[in-house]
């Protein structure tokens, strides 16, 4: 059964009455208390705020800890006495619930304006609804060892914790929690038994609880995860689960998990980019192309229509040279071994995930009994009941007829975005054809960019401005579509959390696949394929000319458009993160009558804090599955990508802890066992990347066409790949131009070079593809379907290898099961025993079954 925060649980039951009391629910920071107490103290006792500390973690009394908070602002404008009502009913059947009250008066708030009702769970409360969500509590100490230390454990010393730290509370066995055996289980203190998670309070980040209080978890936090110079260290995720529950914990696993993957991609990648740094000088095609006497004597035809000019082929000598740092022989071995990465990562993955499940107690939980609650923005719309058939009870029901105007209006809406994601890739598109023949011309005619042209041709600067005007539009797009999704949903009454999230998910991931990989996926598979050749060449609505690829291909411009749009959205990313919440604070702060914080409480300071929200962690997966298809779909172009990833998670791990340990309030707890729907995501996305990384090398790099030269077409014995240049360039005639598109100044040359495999003008198949084209075309065709088999081979066989349970999580599973019908079974006896007495033959008698009993379920398993 599932276990969520008891006081969330406990709110929700007196939250049923009423669906429409403005509470706004402030999750304060904790830290835990040793004390208890079973008597109430009247709550109209007078009090001065001043006598009391404002680091106070108590009711006034000083004995009864607060758990929740809940605050509102006193609206005198509309609806004062119907909200007043409603505050009363559910304060009402909150203390109904058994829960303690005690309320400050707006007149000792900050801002004179808002109440603060504070809430402290009695023992009595939090055992009854322990033992009614089924939650586990520990029993026993587990007698099985953690892992052992491994001698590259000494090594990674530095990047360790401390085991204080990291592993804040031993390990136990446990059972779900009964009343009616509270002996069983191991409370040494009713204060500290459950959980922070499950009982949220109030704590500071900067400095540590002082006596009587005990260590302050939210600091802990702060100084050994949410600060920037601890990058290097690894995470207390037992710690994070404690404080911010499972969903959030489980969260920074994946994170930190893959970001601890990405480390082994980085690594192969850099030495792939290495490789091709030092082998730059010595690559035959840019020597080709940058010698006078091969590609300065070789002419090539324009451009562009009419402004361009013939130009030499040695004046892209530099942009050959960056072109061969990612498209070399390395390129396809990087591409395959990013396909087997993948495998391993989401295999290990569910393993990671898999042993988490015991360590944190999950492997009984069912995420759905959270999950399919229903909403309670569902129940307040219905106006219609329906019988449950299982429960026999009427329960809120909404016709399908009165949500197919809004799902048909969702569908419109996110094809309408999507369709603008395309226009706009499209206006860029039109951008770089209209202003290459302007970058062309002026830097033809400008003698003073003569030194400028040998590393920024019109190809590249044409490239680099339109790569930075489509992320800008990104962004913006981005940013309007998240408000209108997140609106639309919410229009469409969604019954349930988990349909309001899937629903969301599919919109925004839709979306977003779109407008982040759209023109990625232009350069990488349309952008050079459909241009013609010179005298008929394919034009963009009849105006444009289509975009030609630079002579040593497309590869340079999408590594170009790839790192341009990566690098800025990840930066943009975690500036927003970080500046965003400041900001905001810094305002809500500058509003109030003071900036001192030693003047109010801690529950006033927590209060001002920025709410997180129930999205908060739906936007970091977001961001964290985009990053993800970087990394994957296009990494074939662009090997330094998982070292760039790498970076950006190493900071974002610091950032995400930092705002939520300092800038927003404490997140309402809940369980997850799993990443979600993000999971299915994932594997959709490492099954496409295969093929897209095997149509980049094939149809975007320019390794294939060396290969078929270097096999089938060299005639040089001792260098083979002599000549490779010449041979990939067609022959033009100039007088064949129509007059309409070649140059108004007359040359003396009469031929002209392009980028195809094309008969020369003297022949009778003049300007059809050749030979070598379909030669080239088939190997292109012959390495994908190769390069895909093998990869999905490999995928197969890992994971057919891989178990998704390690077999020590296994072995501990059993053995944790067994150890608790054990102690179970011996805490039964015992009981019988004291009450039937030792000598008697129904004692005996009971024994007898209950060994069976015992013996049977072990043998079992």
């Amino acid at each position: 059964m599932g276990d969520p925060d008891l006081l969330e649980v406990l709110a929700e039951e007196g939250e049923k009455v009423n669906k429409h009391i403005d509470y706004s629910f402030q999750m304060s920071e904790q830290s835990l208390s040793s004390r208890e107490t079973s008597f109430l103290i009247n709550e109209e006792t007078m009090f001065q705020k001043n006598q009391q500390s404002k680091d106070s973690i108590f009711f006034r009394d000083g004995i009864r800890q607060i758990d929740f908070v809940l605050s509102y602002v006193d609206d005198v404008k509309k609806d004062a006495e119907l909200k007043a009502e409603r505050r009363k009913e559910f304060e009402t059947n909150l203390r109904k619930t058994g829960l303690e009250l005690e309320i400050e008066d707006k007149r000792d708030s900050e801002d004179g304006r808002t109440y603060f009702v504070k809430i402290h769970a009695p023992w009595e409360v939090l055992v009854t609804y322990a033992e009614v969500l089924g939650i586990k509590m520990p029993i026993k100490e587990s007698d099985i060892p953690r892992p052992k230390h491994t001698p590259i454990s000494y090594v990674l010393g530095p990047v360790r914790l401390p085991l204080s730290v990291k592993y804040p509370h031993p390990e136990y066995f446990t059972a779900q929690f009964s009343r009616h055996r509270q002996e069983l289980f191991l409370i040494e203190d009713q204060a500290t038994f459950f959980p922070s998670s499950s009982r949220n309070r109030i704590g500071q980040y900067w400095k540590p609880s002082e006596p009587p209080n005990p260590t302050n978890e939210r600091y802990t936090l702060h100084q050994n995860w949410a600060r920037f110079s601890y990058f290097y260290k690894e995470q207390p995720l037992d710690l994070i689960k404690n404080y911010y529950g499972e969903k959030i914990g489980i969260y920074f696993v994946f994170l930190g998990f893959y970001t601890e993957m990405l480390f082994f991609a980085a690594v192969v990648g850099l030495a792939c980019f290495i490789y091709g740094l030092l082998s730059m000088e010595h690559n035959t095609s840019s020597t080709e192309i940058c010698d006078p006497e091969i590609g300065g004597q070789m002419i090539m035809c324009p451009l562009c229509d009419q402004v361009c000019d013939y130009w030499r082929l040695n004046s892209t000598c530099l942009a050959s040279k960056f072109s061969h740092l990612f498209d070399n022989e390395s390129t396809v071995f990087f591409a395959i071994f990013m396909g087997i990465w993948v495998t391993l990562f989401l295999e290990f993955w569910k393993q990671r995930q898999a042993r988490l499940e015991y360590e944190w107690d999950l492997v009984d939980f069912e995420e759905e009994q959270q999950q399919l609650q229903l909403r309670p923005e569902f129940e307040a719309m219905c106006k219609h009941r329906k019988l449950n058939a299982v429960t026999k009870e009427m329960e809120p029901y909404m016709p399908l007829y009165t949500r197919i105007p809004w799902y048909f209006l969702s569908g419109a809406t996110v094809t309408l975005w999507m369709s603008l994601v395309v226009t706009s890739m499209v206006a860029v598109i039109v951008y770089r054809l209209s202003v290459f023949a302007t970058f062309a011309s002026f830097m033809e005619s400008d003698a003073s960019l003569k030194q400028v042209k040998s590393f920024l041709t019109p190809q590249i600067t044409t490239s680099l401005t339109g790569s930075c005007l489509n992320f800008i539009v990104i962004l913006i797009l981005n940013f309007f579509y998240e408000k209108i999704s997140a609106w639309i949903t919410k229009m469409e009454i969604p019954r349930t959390y988990q349909e309001y999230e899937s629903s969301l998910t599919l919109k925004m991931f839709l979306f977003q696949f779109v407008n982040f990989y759209s023109s990625c996926f232009y350069v990488a598979f349309f952008k050079g394929k459909f241009v013609g050749y010179p005298g008929k060449y394919t034009y963009l609505f009849n105006e444009w000319r289509s975009e030609e690829c630079d002579p040593g291909g497309c590869l340079i411009e999408l590594t170009t458009q790839l790192t341009i749009i990566m690098t800025g959205k990840q930066i943009f990313g975690n500036i927003k993160e970080a500046i965003y919440p400041l900001a905001l604070n810094w305002w809500r702060r500058r509003k109030a009558r003071t900036n001192s914080e030693k003047l109010y409480s801690r529950w006033e300071q927590d209060h001002d804090l920025e709410s997180f929200g129930p999205l908060g962690l739906f936007y970091e997966y977001l961001e964290t599955v985009t990053q993800f298809g970087f990394v994957t779909l296009f990494v074939a172009s662009f090997p330094l990508a998982p070292l760039l990833a790498l970076i950006n998670n190493i900071v974002e791990i610091r950032v995400d802890a930092w705002k939520l340990t300092t800038q927003y309030r404490r997140t309402v707890a809940s369980k997850a066992h799993s990443i979600g729907v993000w999971q299915d995501i994932l594997y959709g996305m490492a099954v496409l990347s295969v093929a897209t990384n095997a149509f980049i090398v094939a149809f975007t790099s320019d390794i294939i066409p060396r290969l078929v030269y270097y096999y089938a077409y060299s005639t040089n014995a001792t260098q083979p790949m002599t000549g490779y240049v010449n041979n990939s360039l067609s022959v033009f005639l100039i007088a064949d131009f129509p007059n309409h598109t070649a140059p108004s100044e007359k040359r003396d040359f009469i031929t002209c070079r392009y980028r195809d495999y094309r008969y020369p003008p003297d022949d009778e198949n003049k300007y059809f593809h050749n030979m070598q084209f379909w030669h080239v075309l088939a190997a292109k065709m012959t390495f994908i379907i190769v390069m895909e088999h093998v990869v999905f081979l490999v995928k197969f066989l890992l994971a057919w290898m891989i178990p998704d349970v390690p077999k020590d999580v296994v072995e501990r599973i059993k053995r944790e099961k067994l150890m608790t019908i054990k102690i179970l079974h011996d805490f039964e006896l015992n009981k019988l025993k004291e009450n039937l007495g030792i000598n008697s033959n129904e004692f005996a008698k009971h024994v007898m079954i209950e060994e069976n009993k015992a013996q049977l379920a072990k043998s079992t398993l």
